[in-house]
């Protein structure tokens, strides 16, 4: 069973690790928050910039719905209330990646409130410690620009393609005390992002990434002063910084020193936080209330419409495997990890099903084995991915019905896979072609057990004298004289009636 119990031991004792996160979770839209500029990842430096994003003068935002909309359905997906009154406000900051000179953000009416994400510190396990982490807010903001370092060694040059990128802030409760539950929370509201499609969560590219709040303290006590880890970008990292920067705040506290209330940065070649400024509170931003932007107010339809939208979530996907199709916690967990992984799962029951003419519960345990084991197996062998052309739920489904029937063996599939995706034939035609198929022809499969049973005779007494494990021996003589391509159950059943 996994724990969440984390303790840094100290010379003075233990000490207990506090966390938030603060995700920025860039959502979903072909167009920037408050302009009509591409959103695209890659593009050229400084060709998807409006005159909004720029700061021209005159230049006035307007909100984009897709945005707000998108909001509201993560704010719903996290069971979390929706605000039908929110408003813009003005974090007034001094950046060469800003061009406003200010950053149009929430703080005194986020347009979602509290909320909570279920997490289990390993969801493979089903006697594993289950968390509920606490959401304090999601609001909208814009994202800055970027500034690049590297291309000069005297200057830096800015981009402001991301400039006006519209962002969801999620702000978690200070609710986990290990680096375990902060990684299982990020893995889980990543995997509730893609299933509403509110957030790609890629974030290798940046469209998502944690701002990592820490602080230590004696077991019971208040809490102690947090420090923030800025654009942490990989569940590995966050899992680091976390003991990292909890180690160094037991360092320094027993070497009689204080903690400082800071922003970090965190340096993934030298494993190491660093201290990058001072950590501002909100009233050193002078926030006020946008005047360019009138309150978002939602109607019950809005929010209503909002809520119809959103597919199964991962929780409820993953109960209905387990209750409705059969499958393992271990099987149903990882087949709703990601929603992508569940929509080839599902697609492929399906086809198999049509395919055999059977329910989908009657075909769900193949289905799943064959998706999380053996396909998988042969794709890292041929080093391809799920995503090859010639890797269709049709070729997939045509080979497990094979399978079903007794035509092919399960070696046999794989090496009919492994073809069909070199070659993108069709899986019975190589089965029948290729010499791919299994015999149940009971005539041929009898006259070579009775063979092996004769030149076996003094084994033969043996079994029939009690030394049962000799019966696995005849199953595979009678296999390696049939070449492997009897049916293992018409053997089975030959060889007990013979041998009884």
């Amino acid at each position: 069973m996994t724990e969440s119990t984390y303790r840094i031991q100290g010379a003075t004792g233990d000490w207990e690790v506090v966390i938030g996160l603060e995700v920025h979770a860039q959502i979903t839209s072909s167009a920037k928050l408050f302009s009509g500029a591409s959103t695209e990842f890659g593009a050229e430096p400084n060709t998807q910039v409006s005159l909004v994003d720029a700061a021209m003068p005159g230049m006035l935002p307007v909100p984009n719905q897709e945005c707000v909309r998108q909001a509201v359905r993560t704010g719903l997906a996290l069971n979390a209330e929706i605000h039908k009154y929110s408003r813009f406000d003005r974090k007034n900051y001094f950046y060469a990646d800003l061009p406003q000179g200010y950053q149009i953000s929430q703080l005194y009416h986020p347009i979602v409130g509290e909320g909570v994400i279920e997490v289990a510190l390993d969801e493979k396990d089903p006697d594993s410690e289950v968390r509920q982490i606490g959401v304090e807010r999601i609001h909208i903001e814009q994202d800055a620009g970027k500034l690049m370092h590297d291309q000069h060694p005297t200057m830096s040059y800015v981009d402001l393609n991301r400039s006006g990128v519209a962002l969801m802030e999620i702000v978690s409760r200070p609710d986990m005390r290990s680096p375990v539950e902060a990684g299982a929370y990020v893995k889980k509201l990543r995997s509730i992002l893609r299933y509403v499609g509110s957030c790609d969560g890629n974030m290798e590219q940046g469209s998502m990434r944690a701002d990592v709040n820490v602080s230590v303290r004696k077991p019971g006590d208040e809490l102690g002063i947090r420090t923030e880890t800025k654009n942490v970008n990989s569940v590995r990292f966050v899992q680091q910084v976390i003991e990292i920067e909890a180690n160094r705040q037991v360092d320094v506290l027993e070497a009689g020193g204080e903690i400082v209330q800071e922003t970090r940065l965190y340096d993934p070649d030298r494993n190491e936080t660093r201290s990058m400024r001072s950590k501002e509170d909100a009233h050193d931003y002078r926030y006020f209330p946008d005047p360019d932007l009138l309150p978002l107010e939602l109607t019950d339809d809005f929010i209503a419409d909002c809520k119809s939208s959103l597919p199964e979530l991962p929780d409820a996907k993953r109960k209905r495997y387990e209750t409705e199709l059969g499958l393992t916690t271990y099987n149903a967990a990882v087949l709703t990890a990601e929603a992508e992984t569940a929509r080839a799962f599902e697609v492929l029951l399906k086809e198999t099903a049509g395919k055999q003419g059977k329910a989908e519960t009657d075909v769900a345990t193949q289905v799943a084995n064959w998706s999380l084991s053996i396909a998988p197996g042969v794709q890292k062998a041929l080093e391809v991915t799920a995503d090859h052309e010639h890797n269709t739920p049709a070729a997939n489904a045509a080979i497990l019905a094979m399978v079903a029937g007794g035509s092919v063996s399960g070696g046999q599939a794989k090496e009919i896979y492994e073809i069909a995706l070199k070659t993108g034939r069709d899986p019975e035609e190589i089965a029948d072609t290729d010499g791919l198929k299994q015999t149940s022809d009971t005539g041929a499969i009898e006259e070579e057990i009775e063979k092996i049973l004769e030149a076996n005779a003094d084994k033969v007494e043996e079994y029939r004298g009690g030394k049962d494990k000799l019966f696995g021996f005849f199953v595979g003589q009678t296999m390696k004289a049939m070449k492997g391509k009897a049916n293992p159950q018409v053997v089975n059943e030959l060889l007990k009636k013979k041998l009884g």
